[in-house]
């Protein structure tokens, strides 16, 4: 039977990996084979789990078996590890990880991890649980996979009394929504409050949204030293009653989906908080804001180019030949390009390396450069040679 999938999402740095490294904790004490699996390029889930380990990346094994020409032949061994909690109870982890940073897109690595841990047989696996911990301030489809698939059964998603993590839990709540409209499977149980500090902000926003409430995590200074150390919560009895009755609502599936949730607009939104949006639009900036008035008055309205000529490449094979033509559609102007039997094809753009590799999937890399090159980035080299975990520096 296929494991149990649930996401835990939640704005960073809200106590994601907290709350979801002391539920598979317990669901383990309590008798499952659970899999952690870390959803965020810090790849730091599972650190607590793993006594202050940080766990190689699937993105980070992935690579090097494709520089090796190896990567049909990766083995659950190579992204998933075990570890032994007190009794000898055995848990599971994996850290999906990304592309290095500043380099490449963090939800594209999300989507790529997915393809390999289902290469990998993940639906056949003897497990009873994986918990999924996501990364949930960024609009990004890579990070919405298990709502977009349905790869998550059940959602839930971790909240405090502060309006940046409410507007985080409002926007999964609409992309759930969104996505349970197509007809997407997955459901959403509720929100967990963490670091409850006694306030109703949270409430407040429950009873506008329709999204229940599951569990309150009171904020405690022993529990903050004791996460900061890698260490679990459930070392303090509070917060192993917590957690365990939970844990327990959770596998005797006590707590039902949430189906008449609404997601608020952004003028609902404001109300939970006492405030409203101003009527009308927000003032233009004009150029003599911007500008000294001699400047306003000077500036072209077109764009200036440096019109010295570049070194054209021909080329006559027709694959590289259909290369330069869609860099040249994007603005990319070729001078060079170069065809190895390893690493495919390599296009040179003045002073910049463009890593295009084999031809297949050659739309999504151009995508992907496309987008870069529009986004105002510098850069000097841009990976695509493996287009579902794209890189540049």
């Amino acid at each position: 039977m296929a494991p149990r999938m649930i996401a835990i999402y939640g704005k960073g740095g809200i106590g994601k990996s907290f709350t979801t490294s002391n539920l598979t904790a317990r669901l383990a004490l309590d008798g499952y084979r659970v899999l952690q699996l870390g959803c965020d390029p810090k790849h730091d889930s599972c650190n607590t789990i793993f006594d202050g380990h940080s766990l190689p990346t699937l993105g980070e094994v992935w690579r090097e078996h494709k520089d090796q020409g190896t990567e049909e032949r990766m083995v659950v061994g190579d992204v998933i590890f075990r570890n032994e909690l007190p009794g000898n109870i055995p848990i599971f982890g994996c850290e999906i990880g990304g592309p290095d940073v500043g380099r490449g897109c963090g939800g594209q690595g999300i989507t790529h991890g997915f393809k390999v841990l289902e290469r990998l047989g993940m639906q056949k696996w003897h497990l009873d649980y994986v918990v999924m911990d996501f990364l949930g301030d960024v609009v990004c489809g890579g990070f919405a996979t298990p709502l977009a698939r349905s790869l998550a059964e059940e959602v839930i998603i971790v909240v405090s009394h502060d309006r940046q993590s409410l507007y985080a839990a409002n926007n999964i709540a609409r992309a759930a929504h969104y996505f349970r409209s197509m007809g997407g499977s997955t459901q959403i149980l509720g929100m967990i409050v963490n670091r409850d500090d006694g306030t109703d902000t949270a409430d407040r926003f429950a009873a506008a949204s329709g999204l229940p409430i599951l569990m309150r995590v009171p904020l405690n200074h022993d529990v903050r030293v004791l996460a900061d150390s890698c260490k679990l919560a459930l070392q303090v009895d509070q917060f192993n009653e917590l957690f365990s009755d939970f844990a327990g609502r959770i596998a005797r599936r006590e707590i039902p989906p949430c189906t008449d949730y609404s997601p608020l607009e952004y003028d609902e939104f404001l109300r939970v908080f006492g405030a409203e949006e101003p009527p009308g639009r927000p003032t233009p900036a004009t150029k003599a804001d911007l500008f000294a008035e001699e400047e306003a008055q000077a500036t072209p309205l077109l764009m200036e180019f440096d019109l010295t000529p570049l070194r054209q490449v021909h080329v006559i094979d027709p694959r590289q030949r259909k290369v330069q033509e869609m860099m040249e559609a994007i603005g990319i102007h070729v001078t060079g390009m170069d065809a190895e039997e390893h690493d495919g094809i390599t296009v040179t753009s003045g002073a910049t390396e463009i890593r295009i590799g084999e031809m297949a999937d050659l739309d999504n890399k151009m995508a992907f450069v496309a987008a870069l090159a529009r986004s105002g980035q510098t850069f000097s080299m841009i990976d695509v040679r493996y287009a579902d975990a794209p890189s540049y520096r």
